[in-house]
């Protein structure tokens, strides 16, 4: 499977309809500064894994934006791939593959779980990556691909999960996400 490039899912009227109803604190700890680093974890991951970049970058963005609170939310994962079902059509545009792949990341991602395609494992551990926001450094042996599970990659993540958010020089304050 090859990457595709991404096919500009941070468009402003997705991210506007993301911030009218994303219900938690857009800068707090599963929001935009979250997202974004899980796109950049994501999207460095796919070059190497071969994984679906529009999916990944579709992940980062979505996977958490159904959550009802920053705590124990169990069924947040199934909300968010129903909600990727809802939107696909006027907003992702993802093919049918690309779709599944989605529904099947955003709602095992908080499962544990590591048995999965390359595009799914990929999303996986692009979140994974982002613990260190929460104080948790990821533990190679949860990662999914062997290029997350890399000592620099690992170093790297959590080095940015650490600084949290818009002043991380990898994540661009103009960026659409960030207004």
């Amino acid at each position: 499977m090859t990457s595709r490039t991404p096919a500009g899912i941070f468009k402003p009227e997705l991210i506007v309809m993301l911030r009218r109803e994303f219900r938690l604190d857009w800068g707090g700890i599963h929001g935009a500064p979250h997202w974004a680093r899980v796109r950049i974890n994501g999207l460095a991951l796919a070059a190497r894994t071969g994984a679906r970049a529009d999916v990944v970058e579709c992940f980062a963005l979505l996977h958490d934006s159904q959550r009802l609170d920053d705590g124990h939310d169990a069924d947040h994962g199934v909300r968010a791939a129903d909600f990727v079902r809802r939107i696909n059509h006027g907003y992702l545009h993802l093919d049918a593959a690309g779709l599944e792949q989605l529904v099947h990341a955003c709602k095992y991602h908080s499962a544990g779980l590591s048995e999965a395609d390359a595009t799914v494992q990929t999303c996986w551990d692009a979140d994974r990556l982002d613990l260190g926001r929460v104080g948790i450094r990821p533990d190679p042996t949860r990662l999914c691909t062997a290029a997350a599970r890399e000592p620099a990659v690992i170093a790297q993540a959590l080095a940015r999960s650490l600084r949290h958010g818009a002043a991380d020089a990898d994540i661009d304050p103009a960026h659409p996400l960030w207004y």
